[in-house]
């Protein structure tokens, strides 16, 4: 959900200039910074902003520079004269200096010294900077569904890497059965005592069982197929995506912590370290 987006208008005596910016969040945190005169404004922007752009953080900085000789602003001489007064009275009284340009951009910044008439946003100005906006926001959402593009390719090959190593897997899932077996046997050995074979066989298939990773491997499968089918016809697959991470998750710590041999343990590893990379990535992703 990370992009840029731009955009210029032109309008009698102005001229807007609309950035956006966004970054990765689960919400739509939207802000905008605009001049205080085209604050009224603001509500069509977000409006404009949040149909098409759901999720992210997104901040949207507006910019109005007058192209007219004159400016309708006013200087208001009395404040300005009060201010400089006062300003300087209280730098000579704490023994500092200040610049004459710092004192001038410190003085413009006090209440009242410079206004401008309260006066409704001229037409020509309010359709040119909503045009700004709409381009600004158009643009954005263009690079964001580049990007889309490319993280899908990526999520998915590191979905075929973790269907991969599952496979990996079934090697050892044998040679594991038996070693599990002659351990057992070479314990009981040690112990010097009788042993029911039959009974042994039960109790060694009954806990073979509950080191079975059949089930897993399946729902993992599964889990890996419905990726790819979201990721390919989903609109906004973000969320949805995340939530099928997290049940991938599962069943790969669940192979992990019945896997009881080394060569399954690195793989496991392995597959943990893809679905974290998946994981990071699909907040990128409406």
């Amino acid at each position: 959900m990370t992009g840029f987006g731009k955009a210029e208008r032109l309008a009698p005596n102005k001229k807007f200039s609309v950035e956006i910016r966004s970054l990765n969040s689960k919400q739509l945190d939207l802000s905008i910074k605009m001049p205080s005169a085209y604050r009224s404004l603001e509500p069509e922007i977000r409006t404009l902003a949040t149909k098409a752009l759901q999720r992210g953080k997104v901040e949207i900085f507006v910019t109005a520079e007058s192209t007219a000789v004159e400016t309708s602003a006013h200087i208001n001489k009395e404040q300005f004269r009060a201010y400089v007064r006062q300003l300087s009275d209280a730098l000579t009284y704490a023994g500092m200096e200040a610049s004459f340009d710092a004192m001038m951009q410190s003085v413009l910044r006090m209440p009242d010294v410079v206004s401008t008439p309260n006066e409704t946003v001229p037409e020509e100005e309010h359709a040119a900077l909503l045009a700004a906006a709409g381009e600004a926001v158009a643009r954005l959402d263009d690079f964001r569904l580049q990007e889309g593009a490319t993280l899908i390719a990526d999520l998915l090959r590191r979905v075929d890497k973790i269907e991969g190593y599952k496979e990996e897997v079934v090697p050892y899932e044998k040679a594991r059965t038996e070693t599990i077996k002659a351990r057992i046997r070479e314990n009981l050995a040690q112990l010097d005592v009788e042993v029911d074979s039959n009974r042994l066989e039960q109790e060694m298939i009954f806990y073979l069982e509950k080191l079975d990773i059949t089930e897993e491997k399946v729902r993992l499968q599964n889990h890996c197929r419905y990726f790819r089918e979201v990721a390919a016809d989903e609109e906004t697959p973000g969320r949805k995506l995340g939530f099928i991470a997290q049940e991938m998750g599962r069943e790969i710590n669940t192979m992990g912590s019945k896997a009881n041999e080394s060569n399954i343990q690195i793989l496991v590893v392995k597959m943990k370290d893809e679905l974290e990379k998946i994981k990071e990535q699909v907040l990128n992703i409406l």
